[in-house]
């Protein structure tokens, strides 16, 4: 495993820069001349990626040694579960205040709650206690939540409503955002393998360097981001003062009305659109599938002794590969439809699953090929990602999209959970050995998710055959990228 993890991030990052020259070469950069040459609108954009790419960065260096650490510190498999389902049930809990957060506190202090919370997070990780471990669990799902709502808040709320640039400018950011994402994490987990495995500091290195990073990401929010909110002037108070909060306490009851509002809309958006609700589940099906194969991929490797940062890099390489050849299916050279792109990922991704149910029988583990399922499962994530974001533009309307997403994450997240309570189960009736079958069980039950998942993109695309919304006209290239 370990040669073979060694040839695969080679081939990958070849594959990647190879359709990266091909893409660019069939779909041009589409960024908007005016905003490109705006040196207003330039400034902001980089105030803004300077922050929250140390975000993701301090993000992303958490992903490939988090289950080797519990075992590190002798955690059975079952304990494991119980602390990801923790961490699972706080993005339950905490998703509807990271919305109503910003409105409260402000964006800005919000996003400086992100970082102190994450640091908090990551500091516990030096605490062999179980107790402690499943606080920093919970600071990690509030962290998260936040992460995922509150710095697009920031940048969407000065972008439109104080420099009053085109919303047609937006796109671009977070394209651009999203490049660096995928480069980010394939080299968070170079990193993180340099860390542990080079420098034999152990599993909890790559955590404490997420620390600095996040200080420096609060560091430019407080001072970047101050400077910027700063310039606003007597224009923001005067926007306070019409508001009828001069003094920030009409603010908390303005929120929770705006809250409320906002959240009874988005449910009857999903209720009253046959369409809408059939994105949700496949999107439900789809991720927290995702959620368990995140828990799962160590504990199948991790025996074979192979360089886990190397692995998880292999495996976001894989995930950058198909949001490249999304790009290329998109482009005007092939005009695939982004609804056939997303099914094709999910037929994917379910074969990959059904590789998995025979890779991990008991006693007869074929680790080659559960890493070949799992980079599948990866570039099916590549595909579906800009997909589903592509058909969500389309079918929910964009002053209700924050909300009606926000109801899609809470079936996600329940989904994940109950996947990982019944393999919790199942592996303490095995006696917490990781020689059960459980952990083929619970891929099996995987490709069953993902199956339903693929009955419900055929019956959103039977639904709107000829429904002009759910298609691509001409070529929109980069715009499918997931922000």
């Amino acid at each position: 495993m370990l040669v073979t993890a060694y040839f695969a991030i080679i081939f990958l990052l070849a594959l990647c820069v190879g359709l990266e020259v091909i893409a660019r070469r069939l779909t041009p950069p589409q960024s908007t001349p005016t905003a490109v040459a705006n040196p207003v609108f330039r400034r902001f954009q980089t105030i803004f990626l300077r922050a929250y790419l140390l975000a993701l960065w301090a993000d992303w260096l958490q992903g490939p040694y988090l289950y080797k650490l519990y075992r590190h510190y002798s955690f059975l498999e079952s304990q494991i579960a119980i602390l990801y389902v923790c961490g699972l049930a706080s993005c339950i809990l905490f998703a509807p205040f990271s919305g109503w957060l910003p409105q409260v506190l402000g964006r800005r202090q919000t996003c400086l709650l992100f970082c102190l919370s994450y640091s908090a997070c990551c500091l516990t990780k030096l605490s062999t206690d179980y107790f402690v471990l499943i606080v920093g669990r919970i600071l990690g799902g509030l962290s998260t939540s936040l992460l995922t709502t509150t710095f697009e808040s920031w940048y969407v709320h000065r972008h439109v409503d104080v420099h009053d640039f085109p919303k047609e400018w937006i796109p671009s950011t977070f394209t651009k955002a999203a490049t660096w994402n995928h480069g980010l994490a394939v080299g968070a987990g170079l990193v993180a393998n340099l860390l542990t495995e080079w420098l034999h500091l152990g599993p909890v290195a790559p955590f404490l360097l997420a620390v600095p990073c996040l200080v420096c990401c609060g560091w430019v929010v407080l001072t970047d981001w101050g400077k910027e909110e700063a310039e606003e002037g007597p224009e923001g108070d005067k926007q306070k003062i019409l508001l009828g909060t001069p003094n920030g306490g009409g603010t908390r009851l303005s929120a929770r009305a705006r809250f409320s509002r906002s959240c009874h809309e988005a449910l009857r958006c999903l209720l009253s659109d046959r369409r809408v609700m059939l994105l949700g589940g496949v999107q439900a099906l789809f991720e927290s599938v995702l959620y368990i194969f995140v828990f799962l991929w160590t504990p199948v490797l991790d025996p074979h002794g192979p360089p886990l940062g190397i692995v998880f890099s292999c495996l976001m390489a894989s995930s950058m590969a198909g949001s490249l050849l999304y790009r290329l299916a998109t482009s005007t050279r092939y005009r695939l439809q982004p609804g056939h792109v997303l099914c094709l990922a999910v037929l994917m991704a379910f074969f990959s699953f059904f590789m998995l149910t025979f890779s991990t029988v008991p006693g007869q583990p074929r680790p080659h090929e559960s890493f070949l399922a799992f980079l599948l499962l990866e570039l099916a994530c590549g595909l579906y990602f800009p997909a589903v974001s592509f058909l969500q533009s389309r079918v929910i309307p964009e002053e209700k999209r924050g909300g009606v997403l926000a109801w899609f994450r809470l079936p996600l997240h329940l989904l994940a959970c109950l996947g990982l309570l019944a393999l919790h189960g199942e592996i303490s009736g095995t006696g917490g050995g990781e020689e059960g079958s459980g952990t083929r069980h619970m891929f099996g039950g995987c490709a069953i998710m993902m199956l339903a998942a693929l009955m419900a993109v055929v019956s959103l695309f039977t639904l709107g055959r000829n429904d002009t919304d759910l298609r691509l006209e001409g070529t929109r290239g980069g715009e499918g990228e997931m922000y």
